[in-house]
């Protein structure tokens, strides 16, 4: 028997958009699908041939071999497993098309838990100082995660036990319950109670992980953390998440890696920023002093006449980056002024005032200390 043209079908002119062609088949899913006309020995049929038709026409590569050659451009393109996507009209992912159309709900999902299955992947955060940073670590960190029960090695079960077909599903993992509506006949579809979707039960579950054949416990898992390393980085750790299920691999480990503040240096980028206190006598005659830095002391040399505020810079005394180039150190140098001077050192500042052409008047007692000379 011939094919009959995939727009009649549709009942669309061989020119409608794409959205016209999907409408037409919302439309033609709402009115002939067989869950919709039970009594309807054709139904099936016409259903198929409806999705047949659908399948070439939203698929542009196919529509054109269609338009040229007919049903023999698309011989063995079509799929008989071919399953429409409901997200595409509007349904979402979980929703069964009798709700949408019927507010019937299928709520049943089925779980597979047959053969080994891998185990999560699980983060955790690792704090470093930016002396850290530059030379490199290793961190010890503690994990919580999934491991093979020790008792019952992941079998899930006492020996002697083993899994059996769920007697309330029959294996199916879902329960079906049949109501009369309206619009005839619906079942509304709920996973399975007793065995939660997975179709078996346990006989004589290990009493230790309760049949899961997995149990929480506490690890240290040593990290690596290399020089130069950027804030944020996350390292992965294989095989150190949670173990898999029937043997199935290990998850992996996932370290986020954050900078501690740091009492001295400021951070900018590869930059470091430190305030280093001098003197007002080093501050005119220049000095060569020693700083701390993050690998140990660096020699900083003044130079004389520098200001209060003023950034001297020693290149390649930051940090490093992954490939080892160093950013920069910046040095503010904040200049004291002595408030406790003995008559000595005021004496030779009024000299140098003088030597200079500076004529300096010292204040007079202040009026707490005459209050003060006259109660003693």
């Amino acid at each position: 028997m011939a094919k009959r043209d995939y727009y009649e079908i549709l009942g669309v002119d061989r020119n409608a958009s794409q959205e016209e062609i999907k409408r037409a088949f919302r439309r033609l899913v709402r009115e002939y699908h067989p869950d919709v006309r039970r009594d309807d020995p054709e139904a099936n049929e016409r259903f198929k041939e409806i999705n047949e038709a659908y399948q070439v026409l939203s698929d542009p590569e196919k529509r054109a071999r269609y338009d040229r050659y007919g049903h023999a451009g698309v011989e063995g393109a079509i799929r008989p497993d071919f399953e429409v996507d409901l997200g595409d009209f509007g349904f979402g992912p979980f929703e069964d098309l009798f709700e949408a159309f019927f507010g019937t709900r299928r709520t049943a999902e089925r779980v597979e838990w047959e053969g080994p299955q891998r185990g999560d992947d699980l983060k955790v955060s690792v704090e470093i100082s930016l002396e850290e940073v530059a030379t490199g670590t290793e961190k010890t960190v503690e994990v919580r995660r999934l491991e093979t029960c020790p008792s019952c090695f992941g079998t899930g079960t006492e020996r002697g036990g083993g899994p059996e077909t769920c007697s309330t599903c029959k294996g199916r993992g879902e329960v079906r319950h049949t109501r009369r509506t309206a619009f005839g006949y619906f079942t509304q579809i709920t996973t399975c109670p007793r065995c939660r979707g997975t179709g078996t039960i346990l006989r004589n579950p290990c009493r230790e992980c309760g049949g899961t054949g997995r149990v929480y416990a506490r690890r240290e898992v040593s990290v690596r953390i290399p020089p130069g390393i950027e804030e944020g980085t996350r390292l992965r750790i294989p095989g150190e998440g949670s173990a898999g299920v029937q043997g199935g691999p290990r998850g992996d480990l996932y370290v986020y890696v954050t900078f501690a503040p740091h009492p001295l240096f400021e951070r900018n980028g590869r930059d470091l920023l430190c305030e280093i206190p001098i003197s007002m006598v080093q501050a005119a005659l220049g000095d060569e002093i020693e700083i701390p830095g993050l690998e140990g002391p660096i020699s900083l040399t003044i130079p004389p006449g520098v200001q209060p505020g003023q950034t001297l810079s020693l290149e390649g005394k930051g940090l490093p980056d992954r490939n080892g180039r160093r950013g920069d150190l910046h040095v503010r140098l904040r200049v004291e002024i002595p408030t406790d001077l003995s008559p000595e050192e005021q004496e030779l500042l009024l000299k140098l005032a003088k030597l200079r052409g500076q004529r300096i008047k010292p204040p007079s007692k202040s009026l707490l200390e005459k209050v003060k000379e006259l109660f003693s």
